[in-house]
Parts: C-alpha cells; structure tokens; sequence
C-alpha cells in the first residue's frame, strides 16, 4: 500500500513511523536543475536532445546486454554436468559472448565520447537552467510565510515554456549565452508578475528581496559574513572593550554596537573611526529623509557595493531598510522588480481554463463578488453565488453540476467558513479535471469556478497549486480610501437627504472618519492597540443615520446623539480597548462639529498639518467631490492624522523588522566552507548562558533576612512572590541548557520543545518556554543580559557583595544591585525600579494596602495621584511619606519638558525618552480630572495589547498636558513603556 502527501514537510508520530517506510519525493534543486535543462535544450537544440535521449537508450540497452550474457553463462555453468569443455554450448556461448562483449564495449566507449560531447554542448544552456530552478524554490519557500501561497512544479514547468516562448527574437544567428541570458531576463520577471498576483501587498518586496539575494548568492556577489549582518545587526555582549561612541548625543548603545560590529567586516572596516573624524557628515546623512537616496560620507560613497550600503542603512537607519531594499531589487534586478504590476482581473481570468480554479485570497473589509459580477457582464457570461456556511454544501454542489454542464461561472464564496467540506471540493475538481477535452465527459470550456477564503493552513494544497489565486486588499491611503468611499455613493442617494449644504459636509466628514481611522493602522501600536477591521456596512450605517437625523431635525442638528451613535454604537461596536474607544471619541468631536456645517468656515480636518489640503469642498456636487478628493496628495503624512512625524519612523522600524526576521526564518539550514558545525554552536552557545545565568536564589536566606524587619507586609509578599517567580525561570534555564547539551550529544531525546529552543536560540531568540516570566521583545542577547543584570543584583546581595566588584554590563547594573542590597540588608528603597518588577500591578496594590492599613482606610476607596518628581532617582534621600517613588519610564508619542515639568513635542527621530521619577501616592476622594491633564497609559513593553494570559496595560497616569490639550496627544499615541525592544 502506497500512501502519498502533498504537505511540504509533514510530521508523523514514532508510532507510524517505525512501522512504515518514509521516502522522500520532494524534488531537489539539483533534480529539478537537471530537468529543467533537458527542457531549455528540447526546446533550443531538439536535434541535440533527441541524439541524447536516443545515446541514452542505446548504453542503457548495451549494458542490459552484457548483463544478459554474464547471466547466461552463469546459468550454463550452473547446469553443466562434467567437463566444461565437454558442453559445446557452453564453448559456443562463451565464444560469443566474448565477441559481443568486445562490441559492446567497444560502442558503449564511442557512446560515452559521443555523450561528453552532446554534454559539453548541453552546458552552454546550464546558466538558463540554473536561474529557473532558484526562482521556484523561492517561490516554493514563500509557503513557509503564508499556507495559501502554494504553486505547483507543473504549472511552474507550463510558465518556464511559455516565458522561453516569449523571449525568443527573430535574429537568425544567436549564441547560446546570449540566448541563455535572454531566457534569464524573461522568465524572472514572469516569475516576478506571475507570483504578485498572489501575494499580499506586504509580502511582494519580501520575494523580490529573495529572489534577488538567491539569485547574486549563486553569482558568488552576496559574502556570507555582510549578509548575516544585514539579516541580524550588531550584537555585543561585552561591552567593556568597546569602541568609544563619538557622538553619544546622536547614536544610542543599540545603533553604536551595529556600527562597531559592522567595523569588523573586512569591506567596511574603519568606518567606526569614520564617525570620529567626520561626525557632522554622519549626523547629516544620518538626520536625512531619505538617506538610502544620499551619497555616503566621505570616501564610503565609492568604496561599498549595493550590499554594503543595505547594512549600513541598517546600521544607522533601520526604518529606512524597506526602501533601501527596494533600491537594491531596482538595482541588481531592474526597475520593474521594484513596481509590482497592477490587479488586471479580466487579464486573469483570459489566462484561465476550465481546469484552474480562480482563488480570491481574502483581506478583512474586502468582498470581490462585485468585481467579479461585473466582469461576468462584460464578457457575456451567467453566474451562480453562493455564500458558504452550514447547509449550504448541497446547493454549492449543485451549482458546480449545472456550471459543469452549461458552462456558467460559479462563485462559492467564503470557503474558509466550510473547511471540512473543502475535501469533497478537491475530489469534484480533481474528477471535472480529469477527463481529456475530447472526451464526452468533459465539462464545458466555458465554466469556471470562482473561489474566495480567508487564508488558513487547512485549506486542500492541490486546489492551491491548481488554481490561480488573487489577493484582495482594501486601497492604501486617505486618498484612495475616500475616492472608494464616493464611488460608491449613487446621485440618487446623495440627492436624498432634504438638507442639502449640511448633508454633503457632513457626508464628506464621515468618509474622512472612516478613512483617517482604517490607515491609522498603519503605526501599528501607536496607531490603534488593536487593529480593527472597520468596512463599509459601518460607513453605509452612518451614511443613513446622518441623512435620518438631519431630515428628522432640520433646524437644530442633533450632533451630540449622532457623535454618540456614530462613534460608540457603530464603530465602537468593533473597539474592545477603551484606549481606543476614547481615541474614536476624539476623531468624531473634532470632526461632527457644528463648524463642519458653517458656510463661512473653510473647515480643516487635519488641523495638526502645516498648509492643510485636507478641507471639505464648499456646497460641492458628486463629481465635484470627487475631483476636490483627487486633488489631495497620494501619500499620507503622519501630521495628517494628528501623529508626529516619528510615528511613521516606528511604523517602519516595525515592518523592516518583520522582513528581516521572515528572510532569516527561509534561510536554508546549511553549512557554510569554515563554518563550524551546528552542533558545536549549539554546544558553545549553551556553555555561554549557562555562565551567564546565576544560580536559583536562596528563598529561606531571603525571608530569614527580611522577616525581622518592619518593611510593610505586603512588600515583603512582593519580594517573595518575585523570588519565586525568577527561580522558576532560572531553574528552567539551566535544566533545559543541560537537556540541550546532552541532546546534541545525542545522550538524552530531543523533544519539540527543546527543538523549538535550539532553533530559537541559534536564531538570537528567546525560546517561548523561557518568555513566560515577564513579556519582552527584546532579541537573546539583550534580554539575557536584563536577566542576569537583575538575577546577579538579588544573588550579590544575598552575599553583600560591593559595588566596587561588579563587572558593569549596563547603566543600570549598578544602581540595581545597590538598591536590592540596601532592600534585603539594609532598608526599604527609596525609590524602586518599576520595570525590574515582573508583575508591576502586584507592586502598586501593595502600596494601596500598604496606605490603606496605614490610614485605617478601604482599599477601595484609594485613587492615585502621580507627582513628577524632577529630582534624578540617586539623589532621592528621603522615602516618600506615602506610596513610593518609582523610576524607569520609558515615554512614547511625546517628550518631557524638564523645565516646564509637562508633555511637548518629541525631538525628530527620538521614539522613545526617558521619564523622570514619578510618585506614585495613593489618595482617597480624588478630584475630577481638571483640564490640561493627560491620563497616559503605562504598558508592560511596546506590544500594547499583551497577549490573554498577561495584558500589557498596567495602569494610567495622569500628566500635564502642557501647552498642547489632552486630546492631541491621544491622536499621537502616547504611552509609557516599561521596556523596549533594546
């Protein structure tokens, strides 16, 4: 019994595997090298091609021949009774065989020189093929980015024919690497617009990158040394021996290590010492718009090649490395790689069959129907929807029968609502397809099956690799969004509403809600802390309410009930963080005002923008909407939805980010010439956190110190319940470092956690087993370092050890130890550490009870007031007379004004600041909050959202505003962190 899969990698349980025999038939780049040359040469030199396969036959067929005699003559001998030389048969065979043996020799030789000569002209065509079979294995990898991008081997052969078909010219006399090169240029570039299609926007310079750096890898143009740094950056673990940073005012710790580790790379060296003597140069690239775009400093503009400048950019500038990227693919590549082609759906659908399944790839918001309806119109053909769910598998059927038959289009839409039913759609298309054109039981050549689904990993591969698949992604920008919004407003419902003037601003201002609060989401947690999906039933809601409550209030426009109605019952159905719910709030008061519907007031609705476009047209009609809404600019400024200019710089940070951590996750697991085995990394990593990582602490000799002391109960319950916490962590480092290096010794069974582990670790990534304890997204290095910074100051402390002894890794490795050895031996801190903590909200319950039993008060009946403390945290000598000083902020979306002591504007190209101390003091009847007070949210780490088990929201602290009101720096997104991703 043969048992065949189509998954890529499948994985099958040591029960099933002892007990069958795994083989093995994915095609290897080599094979499919192999094949496709023989195709390039069939196609260019059919002469050649047929003597080889023929060549082939004919020392195949000599060499069954030898077989046949030396297996006769065994038999003969086996057979013989007596003298051998008695049986003439034998003597006549043996005779025989020793002719034809010579003659066959003799041609199987002239055939073998005969090959090396048909070989030698085959290789003049190896370069075609060389190119071929890296582009599919890259398109065969971006599988591993998303379960629908699946192509299948067969179709990807019809593309290689087709693209040689293509490129082929009319001149007569061509050389083969010329031919060979025309073929080359052809073929990627079909590759290239063949797979856009069927990728989201996100991912179509990710496999223009890919393709490109394969592609230079096999041309020997990518050294291994300056691609690890630009998929992976500077990593320092010591930083005692480093390098002086020249300009600490301008480059951080984090940008200062990429540089010096850049420093190391043999084509890059010196441009440390570079920043010494031409700092200012630096600082004006470095402070630059578009920097991947400006000449380098000095010399370096002619001494790096396209590769070298990449990691630069991704030294000094990392929300900079998608467009320096996409420079790189224009480059080496050409400049088409660098523009994907736009959505054609009629050119789709023409290079369509009846056998291939055309697949809508959904993206939230976004329904194709329409689109497809339409283009059924233009060509003349009947279509039957259907929208799948629960008990519509038999009307899907029988509509793929009466397709099947008459030749009509069928659209089963939302396929991922019916997954286990998709298995008996794989087998109707597999049947349907099966017959040849000529047969009776052929379907109709018009029919074709329409799909749409939600990417899922359970969706059947064969219909994948069979189909055509499209992505399906709402417009990008304000501008685009509102020209879709108008599209599909008809003159009879625009001339609908009775209030003419105040119904086509508001109309007007509604899109501009719709459309400012769908590309938010473009700064991802400083846009929304959870990205909804808003469409357009919202709009067309809203659309309806406003023309109901203007013709239903003509004199007073009621905007308190529809700000109310818009913004809470509509779109904030959708919003489930109250954060956000306020933002939302905030966009419609400045947006549903009555001021909006003044006809003497040109209203703004970007105020916070220089020069605003962005104004509702005067009394406009339809078209002259929709011609005012072109005019606006094509790309969106951060000013223009209230944030500062930085937050774009977040954003992209954010998504270079998810680039390069998605091209290292494709990086094929191979060892390199001088490369140390994997083994040994593992091994030599393995021995380096386990002397990184302190023992677990001694529980008793804590609580036999603290217990004697008159520290409030309950924050004696916070060390301890911390304790407990960070030995559960440090105990499962060193048992699964140990399990670690016994696996790769092959001396214990490496499991899947501990697979998970090594791939983690070998990656620079913290192992999900060890991230349990507190959130962090921090890389391996600087988190072990955060670890062991706060393991080692309870662990000193324990032993009184001196400040004078310990080895500074970071800034705060000192006033850490100092702080936790004065709290276990000497006395309460003064001021605390609020991010060394791994439950920061078990802290600040403590000092609510800890005042509440103070005060013989209710615990609930406790608020907080937070007084900034102006004073640096070590020159604080006094504890607070109630709650506690704490330190370790970290400000986002805006800066500290130290001398005016309140929120301001944030310096260009700083995301984050420090805070100074705030106290924490609990209060009991709090007043209202008075205006000019911004209650700023403090988060775990940058992830705003957290994950269910452990919320990153910790708690609101009010701040002065400052000259700005509260509601501008709720559009900018501003937040305190307690901890970075560096």
């Amino acid at each position: 019994m043969y048992i065949t899969t189509k998954l890529g990698n499948p994985h099958y349980t040591p029960e099933v595997s002892t007990k069958t025999t795994i083989i093995n038939f994915a095609v290897k780049q080599q094979g499919l090298e192999a094949q496709l040359l023989g195709i390039v040469v069939q196609k260019e030199q059919p002469a050649l091609e047929r003597q080889k396969s023929d060549l082939t036959l004919r020392v195949a067929a000599g060499k069954k021949k030898l077989v046949d005699l030396e297996d006769e003559i065994l038999r003969l001998l086996s057979e013989t009774e007596g003298s051998l030389l008695e049986n003439e048969d034998l003597v006549d065979t043996l005779q025989q065989s020793k002719v034809t043996s010579d003659d066959v020799s003799r041609q199987l030789k002239e055939a073998e020189d005969t090959e090396i000569r048909i070989d030698l002209k085959r290789e003049e065509f190896r370069s075609a093929a060389i190119r071929s079979s890296i582009a599919y294995f890259v398109l065969n990898d971006m599988a591993r980015v998303d379960p629908m991008y699946q192509f299948s081997l067969d179709a990807y052969v019809d593309l290689f024919n087709q693209s040689m078909d293509e490129s082929r010219t009319n001149a007569k006399s061509i050389s083969s690497a010329d031919r060979c090169r025309q073929i080359n240029i052809a073929h990627t570039l079909s590759v290239y617009k063949y797979t856009c299609g069927g990728l989201f926007e996100r991912d179509k310079l990710l496999f223009a990158l890919q393709l490109c750096l394969r592609i230079l890898t096999s041309e020997g143009n990518i050294p291994k040394q300056e691609f690890d740094f630009f998929c992976r950056g500077g990593m320092v673990s010591d930083r005692s021996d480093q390098r002086q940073n020249p300009c600490p005012e301008w480059i951080d710790a984090g940008t200062w290590d990429n540089i010096t580790e850049l420093d190391s790379i043999p084509a890059c060296m010196g441009i440390a010492s570079s920043f010494e003597q031409g700092h200012r140069d630096w600082r004006a690239w470095f402070t630059s718009s578009k920097p991947e775009e400006m000449s380098l400093p000095g010399d370096w503009e002619n001494k790096v090649t396209e590769l070298q400048r990449m990691c630069i950019v991704r030294a000094l500038r990392l929300d900079r490395v998608l467009f320096c990227a996409n420079r790189f693919v224009s480059v080496n590549l050409g400049p088409q790689f660098a523009d994907p082609p736009p959505f054609d759906l009629e050119a789709i659908f023409r290079s369509s069959t009846y056998r291939t399944p055309l697949i809508f790839v959904l993206s939230p918001g976004v329904d194709p129907t329409a689109q497809v309806k339409s283009l059924a119109k233009k060509v003349g053909a009947n279509i039957d929807i259907c929208a799948l769910g629960q008990g519509q598998a038999s009307i899907a059927m029988g509509l793929l029968d009466s397709g099947l038959r008459k030749g009509s289009w069928v659209l089963l839409a939302n396929c991922h609502l019916m997954l286990s039913w998709m298995p008996e759609l794989e087998k109707c298309i597999n049947e349907y397809c099966a017959p040849t054109e000529d047969s009776n039981r052929a379907p109709n050549r018009d029919f074709r099956l329409w799909l749409s689904a939600s990417p899922s990993p359970h969706f059947p591969i064969s219909i994948l690799q069979r189909g055509i698949k499209m992505t399906t992604e709402p417009p990008r920008g304000l501008r685009a969004n509102l020209i879709k919004l108008y599209n599909s407003v008809s003159e009879d419902r625009f001339m609908r509403c009775q209030q003419r003037f105040k119904y086509r601003r508001l109309l007007f201002a509604l899109c501009w809600f719709h459309a400012v609060l769908l590309e938010r989401r473009k700064f991802k947690s400083l846009g929304f802390n959870v990205p909804y999906d808003f469409n357009e039933s919202d709009h067309d809601i809203c659309h309806d309410l406003i023309i109901v409550f203007l013709d239903e209030y003509p004199d007073n426009t009621p905007f308190d009930a529809m700000r109310y109605l818009i913004a809470e019952a509509n779109y904030g159905g959708r919003v489930t963080e109250a954060l956000d719910r306020r933002l939302v709030n905030v966009y419609i008061n400045e947006f549903f005002t009555p001021l909006a519907v003044d006809p003497q007031t040109n209203f703004n609705l970007a105020p916070q923008m220089a020069d605003s476009p962005y104004t509702i047209p005067n009394d406009a009609d339809l078209p002259s909407c929709r011609d005012a809404i072109r005019k606006f600019p094509q790309s969106d400024v951060a000013t223009a939805f209230g944030q500062h200019a930085n937050a774009d710089i977040s954003s992209q940070i954010e998504e270079s980010n998810t680039l390069l951590d998605t091209i290292v996750s494709l990086q094929p697991k191979v060892l390199h010439d001088s490369a140390e085995s994997y083994e040994t990394q593992m091994l030599r990593h393995c021995s380096t956190l386990q002397e990184q990582t302190p023992p677990a602490f001694d529980v008793r000799a804590i609580r036999t110190t603290m217990e004697p002391r008159a520290d409030p109960e309950p924050m004696k319950t916070v060390l301890y319940q911390e304790v407990d916490r960070y030995n559960a962590l440090l105990l499962t480092l060193h048992q699964t470092l140990k399990a670690l290096e016994l696996g790769v010794q092959g001396l214990v069974v490496v499991t899947p956690e501990l697979e998970e582990t090594m791939g983690a670790i070998l990656d620079s990534k913290v192992p999900l087993s060890w991230s349990r304890c507190y959130p962090s997204l921090k890389p391996l290095l600087p988190w072990m370092q955060d670890l062991v910074i706060f393991g080692t100051s309870l662990i000193e402390a324990q032993v009184s050890l001196t400040v004078e002894n310990c080895r500074p890794i970071i800034y705060f490795q000192v006033r850490r130890i100092t702080a936790l050895q004065k709290w276990t031996f000497e006395a309460y801190p003064r001021c605390f550490w609020l991010p060394g903590f791994t439950y920061p909200t078990g802290f600040l319950t403590a000092i609510l009870q800890t005042s509440a039993r103070r005060n013989g008060v209710a615990i609930d009946g406790l608020s907080w007031e937070f007084p900034v403390v102006d004073v640096p945290a070590a020159s604080i000598t006094q504890h607070a007379k109630d709650g506690s000083y704490c330190c370790g902020f970290f400000l986002e979306g805006a800066r500290w004004d130290y001398d005016n002591s309140c929120l301001t504007e944030p310096v260009p190209m700083e995301l984050c600041c420090s805070m100074p101390v705030i106290h924490f003091k609990p209060v009991e009847m709090k007043k209202k909050t008075a205006r000019g007070i911004y209650s700023c949210p403090i988060y775990l780490y940058p992830v705003r959202t957290g994950s269910r088990e452990r919320p990153s929201f910790v708690i609101s602290c009010d701040l002065r505003s400052g000259t700005q009101s509260s509601d501008h720096w709720t559009c900018r997104g501003t937040a305190m962190l307690l901890s970075t991703m560096h």
